[in-house]
């Protein structure tokens, strides 16, 4: 029998899925480029002479493993979108893993789907940057169009002009100021900001659309996105709080029965499904937003939903997304075909893979040792989330004091500054907690704001290797140490 942890943690992963929101119902668009592909002539022909340059896109997936199907799915649905907008395959760059397609978890082989009622978005996409290639690093050179500092990979880069319009789209795992990596280091925010204003010098583009899926993704941008370098971003959620997913099984409306993870993220699967169901060249940048807020805030009860944000340049929201996305001929006469109220649920994105893995465990037969290994496996991601949860804690009450030790690790500065002063300190607190304490994985990275916090009361790294060894120094993480994970900065 699983032991009681076990039924009290389903009870609180129902508990999730059944906050109720409006009803609506799916009206599926999705088409395969064989179905339904654009006149390719007729949009490539059209970029160059409508004014915008060339459109260029890079599509991000941060994670790998099964469980985080989701993540990898956005993207897939954005490249279509994108394909049957006319961005041509050569100006769109894709970041995945590329492990779940093909997974023997995968009830349907070589098929991603990215809604219940969903078809194929997999077909077709490229396979720019997959595993070990799949890095901060490369992320930074594609940007760059420097293709000399690009390892592995398709070495595919944005070559833009002055006259480019750029679409970046990101989804993932993420935490105050960092986004995560399949292959570690994460992405930091203050490289992140250098390497867009790298790009803004150069004069390599007009104008740049960014949007981005990760619980505390607005603290990317939050104090540190300057409003000059002709950028403007959307995140899902704003720099304290989780980003949701969806589509997930138990849900409404749930996946095919055959499914045991989430199919998707409420903030992705919204900007997304929002494209599919209008005409681009009539939607403004700034409709899509005040739609994807609402949609995502859960209709604005925020019971399971997020705070969808926006930083940079908000003087170019009037223009049309097309300049971005690209125009599907197909939609030329469509408006809002889908009702577009939120799902009737949604989870927190660091509760998912929980899911997934209950999920998993409940299906598998009787007694047998993969279903004994599944048990096994979310024993120790729980004890691992408490050992990291406990062990932030107490090293906060040894710097700190008992009393004011919680407090300060988790204060949040005001609004329009950083979360921290110096982002140097901050990769060298993470990389002293995780040498004694074991890797944070993509749960940890919501403490980032304690690390940040321990930096900006000017705590010394030999203070906080002491205070680390003195909470950490009994532990055995196993297969969480960092000598297997890496550091994650």
């Amino acid at each position: 029998m699983a032991p009681r942890w076990c039924f009290a943690l389903l009870l609180l992963l129902c508990a999730a899925a059944g906050a109720d929101a409006s009803k609506g119902k799916w009206d599926p668009v999705i088409r395969m480029p064989g179905e339904e592909e654009p006149a390719t002539g007729d949009n490539s022909s059209e970029e160059g002479e409508d004014g915008v340059g060339t459109r260029w896109a890079v599509l991000v997936a941060g994670s790998s493993g099964y469980g985080n199907y989701r993540h990898q799915a956005d993207i897939c649905h954005a490249y279509q979108i994108l394909r049957k907008g006319g961005v041509k395959e050569e100006n769109i760059v894709v970041f995945m893993y590329d492990d779940i397609a093909n997974n023997p978890l995968n009830p349907r082989p070589g098929v991603i789907i990215n809604h219940p009622e969903g078809e194929d978005v997999y077909a077709g996409v490229p396979k720019d940057y997959t595993g070990e290639a799949v890095t901060a690093k490369n992320f930074y050179a594609v940007l760059l169009g420097n293709k000399t500092a690009v390892t592995g990979g398709s070495k595919k880069v944005i070559d833009s002009k002055p006259n480019d319009h750029i679409f970046i789209y990101y989804s993932d795992h993420g935490g105050p100021g960092v986004l995560g990596m399949p292959n570690l280091p994460y992405l930091y925010a203050a490289d992140f900001i250098k390497v867009l204003q790298e790009k803004h010098a150069s004069n390599t583009y007009a104008k740049m659309v960014i949007y981005v899926e990760a619980c505390e993704s607005g603290s990317i941008f939050e104090g540190l996105m300057p409003a000059d370098l002709n950028i403007y971003v959307t995140t899902a959620s704003n720099a304290e709080e989780s980003s949701w997913g969806t589509y997930c099984p138990g849900m409404e409306p749930s996946p095919p029965s055959e499914y045991i993870t989430c199919l998707g993220d409420l903030y992705s699967i919204s900007w997304m499904e929002d494209s599919e169901t209008n005409n681009l060249k009539e939607e403004t940048i700034k409709k899509q937003y005040e739609v994807v807020k609402k949609r995502t805030s859960d209709m604005n009860s925020y019971s399971a939903g997020s705070h969808v944000m926006e930083y940079g340049d908000m003087t170019f929201k009037d223009e049309k997304l097309y300049l971005y996305q690209g125009f599907n001929p197909a939609n030329t006469n469509i408006t809002n075909k889908l009702f577009l109220q939120a799902p009737k649920a949604a989870i927190n994105q660091r509760d998912a893979d929980l899911l997934f893995l209950w999920r998993r465990y409940e299906l598998l037969h009787g007694k047998s040792k993969e279903k004994a290994n599944v048990l096994t496996e979310i024993s120790e991601t729980v004890a691992h989330r408490k050992h990291l949860d406990n062990s932030i804690d107490f090293i906060g009450k040894l710097l700190f004091g008992f009393e004011n030790g919680p407090s300060e690790l988790q204060a949040v500065r005001p609004s329009g500054k950083p979360l921290v002063d110096d982002w140097d300190c901050l990769k060298r607190m993470v990389r002293i907690f995780e040498s004694h304490c074991g890797s944070l994985t993509q749960y940890g990275m919501k403490h980032m704001r304690a690390f940040a916090n321990i930096c900006n009361n000017g705590v010394s790294g030999t203070t906080m290797k002491e205070a680390s060894i003195n909470t950490c120094g009994g532990h055995n993480s196993a297969r969480l140490s960092t000598l297997i994970q890496g550091y994650s900065a």
